[in-house]
């Protein structure tokens, strides 16, 4: 536990310390936000703050990662080292992280709203997520678990096998499975964050969801002889996922401090795509990929209002909402930016809630 606090305190520290630092940094480069001409005017005076912020989410979870290890070594007096489970979250963060800081300073580079190519950014991302997939199926500990499976998960592992019909079938599903799911997960993310605090604020309730699964996967963990029986998680590293989700968690927390309305910085693509991937890792390694989609159940529902009004358009030539995605619709109704902001974190956590409550009750009733 006591890794799991330093790595949430630490890294809320250093985005809290470090946000406004980089704000500095970005206001005397002139890196600054291009807005949509077709989204809603009240968006226009939003030009020109800071964007790429996701820089600070990345570091400030990096540092609060390692911190978290240096001091459990220190009060345990033994030394800890990083799990295989947690560097490939961190991998599979960072490398997206990277593709949408790319994508950003492109957009400041060329002074536009649209950055890299939707091919180049596809490329990035596949490569990024093919990378991830291929290890997480690699370095079975002494238990000869992997991070990941090749079993669809709900609440754990089903009875679905990517594997069924050998070895090599079975990594190529899961590269494809585990993709569309990086994928999926990055884009719900990114298109959330389209107001001022709205996507840090519902990552921050999605990411402490997630420790708590990851600190139950412990308690009940298979590899603990006392919690061993039919009702155990399998999961390889539930610890270190733990501190993971802790670390980006306070990032968020701290980096939220900056963006809630009027957001003095945006986080960019540069953090929308790290924290879809990161939530994406995690649900993959804790073995909870179908029920991520009841925790995260808000960007669900943003994505789908974006799915619904393109796919209701091409079909009618009408639209279903004033604008996608969904809470720019409620913004031309005449909502407040707060106010869909704070009630959408309501609803958020109503999901998480939910999804924890089933999370729980499985375990219970098994």
């Amino acid at each position: 536990m006591i890794a799991i606090l330093v790595s949430a305190c630490v890294s809320l520290l250093v985005a809290l310390l470090g946000t406004p630092l980089f704000i500095k940094f970005l206001i005397h480069r002139n890196y600054g936000q291009f807005v949509r001409q077709d989204g809603p005017t009240a968006h226009f005076t939003k030009r020109g703050t800071p964007t790429m912020g996701g820089v600070v989410i990345i570091g400030a979870t990096l540092v609060g990662w390692a911190m978290s290890y240096v001091v459990s070594s220190i009060v345990s007096d033994t030394p800890r080292t990083p799990s295989v489970s947690s560097l490939l979250v961190l991998f599979l963060m960072t490398g997206l992280g990277l593709v949408g800081f790319f994508d950003d300073f492109t957009k400041i580079r060329k002074q536009r709203s649209l950055g890299l190519s939707p091919r180049a950014k596809i490329i990035g991302q596949g490569v990024v997520g093919v990378t991830f997939a291929v290890l997480a199926l690699q370095f079975p500990n002494e238990n000869f678990r992997t991070p990941a499976s090749t079993h669809i998960s709900f609440l754990r592992d089903t009875n679905i096998d990517l594997a069924f019909a050998g070895a090599t079938v079975g990594l190529i599903l899961f590269v494809l499975w585990a993709n569309f799911l990086i994928t999926a997960w990055s884009n719900a993310v990114n298109l959330t964050d389209g107001l001022d605090g709205l996507a840090t604020g519902v990552s921050v309730i999605v990411f402490g969801s997630y420790i708590l699964v990851s600190i139950w996967q412990l308690n009940q963990s298979c590899q603990i002889l006392d919690a061993a029986g039919p009702r155990c998680y399998e999961v390889r590293d539930p610890q270190d996922l733990a501190i993971v989700a802790a670390a980006i968690m306070g990032a968020c927390v701290g980096f939220l401090w900056w963006n809630a309305s009027p957001a003095k910085i945006f986080m960019g693509d540069t953090g929308s795509l790290a924290l879809g991937g990161a939530l994406a890792g995690l649900t993959i390694l804790s073995r909870t990929e179908v029920l991520a989609v009841i925790i995260g159940g808000l960007f669900v529902i943003i994505v789908l209002s974006d799915v619904i009004q393109i796919g209701y358009f091409k079909m009618t030539g009408k639209r279903v909402f004033k604008m996608a995605p969904l809470h720019h619709h409620f913004e031309l109704s005449g909502w407040g930016e707060v106010t869909i902001v704070i009630r959408f974190w309501l609803i958020a956590g109503l999901f998480a809630g939910l999804g924890l409550g089933i999370f729980y009750a499985e375990w219970v009733v098994s």
